[in-house]
């Protein structure tokens, strides 16, 4: 049988407080030999907007906005690519994802598509 492509996000809010760190978790599987994960952060009804991407065989690179606060490893034994956030701000308060590529660059279109069809479930709800 065929490994599926996927990413599971633990269900539900997660609630924290102002100055305080969170730890947003993700696992994923991947039939691929290189593991692309990419983490986004959605407000409201704005599109989502592209935090890091992490890689098994390279460097990653993370959004110039998001590089104080905002940090992740990936761990391809685990299949782990959790989002630490630091020093929590009110405007930290959204929606995040975590997708596994193919993913895209700059098309909100198909990336709304990958994160809804491709198994890639809303993550965590900061409140």
């Amino acid at each position: 049988m065929a490994q599926t492509d996927n990413v599971l996000q633990p269900e539900g809010d997660v609630t924290a407080t102002e100055g305080e760190a969170v730890t947003l978790g993700c696992q994923y599987n991947s039939s691929s030999s290189n593991d692309y994960l990419y983490w986004y952060k959605q407000d409201g009804n704005n599109s989502p907007k592209f935090i890091l991407s992490r890689f098994k065989n390279g460097e990653g690179k993370t959004t110039k906005e998001f590089e104080e606060r905002f940090s992740s490893t990936l761990d391809s034994t685990l299949r782990s690519v959790p989002l630490k956030i630091q020093k929590l701000q009110l405007t930290d308060s959204a929606v995040y994802y975590c997708a596994l590529k193919p993913t895209v660059t700059g098309n909100t279109t198909t990336l709304y598509k990958n994160l809804w069809r491709e198994d890639n479930t809303i993550l965590h709800n900061i409140h």
